[in-house]
């Protein structure tokens, strides 16, 4: 279930994440040590996936790039660089796959 959004000081030591998907935003905070199987669920949550939904996760990066999110490692350098660059939160941009 998605993280409640309260007031700053509640997650001042959380990663406040800004979620993008269908056109709407959403925010949440995830704890920096949260693993890929972790983020991987708020995700499904925040965005009301079904649970065998296939989807894409992409970061911004300072440079304004998608960085695809796919495995612990790929997560633990966005939090990284989220962490280095003091940025107030970080941007992730989801996309359902459709298959027909």
């Amino acid at each position: 279930m998605p993280t409640q959004l309260m007031t700053q000081d509640n997650h001042q030591n959380d990663v406040r994440v800004k979620t993008v998907y269908n056109g709407d935003v959403m925010i949440t905070y995830i704890n920096h040590n949260i693993n890929f199987e972790e983020f991987t669920q708020e995700m499904v949550a925040i965005c009301r996936f079904l649970p065998d939904q296939v989807f894409t996760m992409k970061w911004v990066d300072e440079e304004g790039d998608p960085c695809t999110i796919s495995t612990q490692l790929e997560l633990d350098e966005a939090l990284r660089l989220y962490e280095i660059n003091r940025d107030s939160e970080l941007t992730v941009h989801d996309s359902a796959e459709i298959f027909t």
